[in-house]
């Protein structure tokens, strides 16, 4: 497994960082191109929508269940 990256964003107007594995930053990239988001704002809506886990678990868990999401599409 990769070591975590750190990088510096802004969430709902207020600077941050957020701690990932590498393999998880590029996941969050493509989920948003296929969104048509931006990263960044893919992160602010997992950001709004998190309840009682820190902001690196949220976007862990997302990453997670978008692609258990298409997986469970592709057995159907």
């Amino acid at each position: 497994m990769s070591a975590e990256r750190k990088r510096s964003l802004t969430v709902a107007g207020h600077r941050t960082s957020v701690s990932l594995e590498e393999p998880f930053w590029e996941a969050l990239k493509e989920i948003a191109a296929a969104q048509g988001q931006t990263v960044a704002g893919l992160i602010a809506a997992i950001d709004g929508s998190r309840q009682g886990v820190n902001l690196s678990s949220a976007l862990r868990l997302h990453v997670l269940a978008h692609y258990r999401r298409l997986a469970a599409d592709r057995g159907a």
